[in-house]
């Protein structure tokens, strides 16, 4: 790594930071967030791509000159809570954010070149369900984007880091936060919010990403005469029904459509809810410039398990049964591996991925999950174990798809609980849930997750590394030079053989990584980004486990060590 002196570093740092920054345009177009992907020089969008399929054509680092890649700087971001986030890099300069900075660094020299803190209330810890965090930011027309913990959307400068707008999404008082990155879609800021474990009504909301204002408002769950809330019963379990909308949705811009993932209903015990209950559970295609829904597809009604649907859909292009098909395709927390035409929202694959108990198999007529007798008990107030628990088949960091060789390349988890629903009564604020929520034995002999290559349409495995200790909660980078990476909640960023599984190469940061690797191109070299720093659910789940990893956020570049 490159250290300097702390009085000549720092005005060597100013002096290169000013030649960098002089000739930098900070204006970001439409077409250049559309064009992500081909330009390697750049990561402007969450997922690297509207299509969010975390996969570079770049092939510098490759499995024959991996063994030379080595860090060439590391710079703090000032924050213990966790980072889980995704760098963007515009022009020689990297933007970051977790739940207390927002922070732009120069990247030749690992220099902060501003860092703006977050103001929200210290009490809003309280109405987290799942980390205090940050999953990532936008940056559109000179502006970055991002939420805060207490549910605002805030607009910065980009070349400044001063607040150019803030704008109130919700009540964090009522349990509504962010932690998910906007999205810029036709020139509409969309942005997510948490906390139906809090009984929250979700919605999106999109913006004007010069203002700040509303430009309109899509609830999750139905109102009285609008289409589907004949899925919920009479009276207001609507207003506490969740269906939250915390992980990034994609879009494609031909077709003009977003999709967006939706998550469990309130409360999980499902008694008081009899019926479908639209959206949860559901992937909703929008129309960025209104949020009207062209199409859904619910994939577990009645959901109950936290089993639901809010993880990434990504957007592909697949061969299926001979043809060409546009496709989004979801590994869902529940075990099954959906691919949904995405003109259409038309059911082509759903095959279990993982172990799964709480269903036989997916109706492909109706596409509605079959019960088996397992759900069934849990339904007649007994306790059951489940699989997969609610960690789910696969936790939230994101897969990537190799457009090439149409795999999907992801951590999976292997694992179940012990669960049983009880009464609960809504109070605003308070968590929501009606569920006895037990470890299961586990067998040690059995891994607790895997690091694998899948089949979309198979759902099979071409290949799978188990993890026998602790499950890996980081995303995943796939490139064109036969490489996945991934990071382990002990500190390694890894890289493995895309075609074997086999791993070629580790280096151990200094906490913790459950955040989400980048690529990208500088002055003709190839570089690897990956914040570090224990934080987010995890710690909850595997305390013992992860008890003497270091806190500390920072994040760290790596590049080809010269031969």
């Amino acid at each position: 790594m490159k250290f300097i002196g702390l009085k000549g570093g720092l005005k060597l740092a100013t002096a290169i930071i000013a030649l960098t920054l002089a000739p930098l345009s900070f204006s970001q177009s439409l077409q250049d967030l559309r064009n992500d992907p081909k330009n390697a020089e750049n990561v402007l969008t969450y997922g690297m791509g509207y299509n969010q399929q975390r996969y570079s054509d770049l092939l510098q680092i490759n499995k024959d000159t991996v063994k030379r890649l080595v860090p060439v700087w590391s710079t703090s971001l000032g924050s213990n809570y966790g980072e889980q986030g995704q760098p963007l890099v515009y022009n020689g300069v990297m933007y970051l954010v977790n739940a207390e900075y927002t922070v732009a660094i120069n990247i030749e020299t690992g220099q902060q070149i501003w860092r703006t803190k977050v103001d929200w209330d210290p009490a809003t810890p309280r109405v987290v369900c799942c980390g205090i965090t940050n999953k990532g930011l936008a940056i559109y027309n000179g502006k970055v984007f991002r939420g805060t913990l207490d549910a605002h959307m805030v607009a910065l400068d980009q070349k400044t880091g001063k607040q150019v707008w803030k704008t109130k999404i919700a009540n964090w008082q009522e349990g509504f936060t962010i932690t998910s990155a906007p999205l810029i879609a036709n020139g509409v800021l969309i942005t997510g919010i948490s906390g139906a474990e809090f009984g929250v009504r979700g919605f999106l909301d999109g913006l004007d990403p010069e203002t700040g204002k509303q430009l309109w408002r899509k609830y999750t769950i139905p109102a009285p005469g609008e289409k589907g809330n004949e899925t919920w019963p009479k009276g207001d379990a609507y207003l506490h029904g969740g269906g939250s909308t915390w992980i990034t949705g994609s879009y494609d811009p031909d077709l003009d459509t977003v999709y967006w993932g939706i998550g469990n209903a309130g409360p999980w015990a499902p008694g008081g809810r009899p019926g479908d209950n639209l959206y949860t559970a559901s992937v909703l295609a929008l129309n960025p410039k209104t949020g009207d829904i062209k199409w859904h597809r619910q994939i577990v009604p009645n959901e109950m398990f936290d089993l639901d649907a809010v993880w990434e859909w990504i957007v592909g292009d697949i061969n299926y049964k001979g043809t060409t098909r546009k496709v989004i395709m979801h590994l869902s927390r529940g075990g099954f591996l959906y691919v949904v035409d995405r003109r259409n929202g038309e059911l082509l694959s759903a095959k279990p991925y993982e172990k799964i108990n709480w269903a036989t198999h997916v109706d492909m007529k109706t596409g509605r999950p079959v019960e088996s007798g397992v759900s069934k008990k849990v339904r007649a107030g007994e306790q059951i174990e489940l699989w997969p628990g609610q960690w789910g088949a696969k936790t939230w960091g994101h897969a990537a798809f190799n457009p090439h060789d149409g795999l999907i390349y992801t951590n999976t988890t292997h694992a179940s609980r012990l669960v049983k629903f009880e009464p609960v009564e809504y109070k605003v604020g308070q968590r929501y849930v009606g569920l006895q929520n037990s470890p299961a034995p586990r067998d040690p002999k059995e891994p607790i997750g895997h690091m694998e290559a899948i089949d979309p349409i198979t759902a099979k495995a071409k290949w799978r590394v188990p993890l026998m200790d602790i499950p890996n909660y980081s995303a995943v980078l796939a490139t064109a030079g036969g490489l996945m990476f991934t990071g382990k909640e002990t500190g390694e960023l890894v890289a493995l053989d895309m075609q074997t599984g086999k791993q070629l190469w580790e280096y151990k940061t200094s906490s913790g990584i459950n955040a989400q690797p980048i690529t990208y191109l500088h002055n003709g070299k190839q570089y690897i980004a990956v914040q570090s720093g224990i934080g987010g659910v995890n710690v909850v789940r595997m305390g013992p486990q992860l008890k003497d990893i270091p806190r500390g956020g920072s994040v760290v570049v790596f590049a080809l060590m010269d031969k």
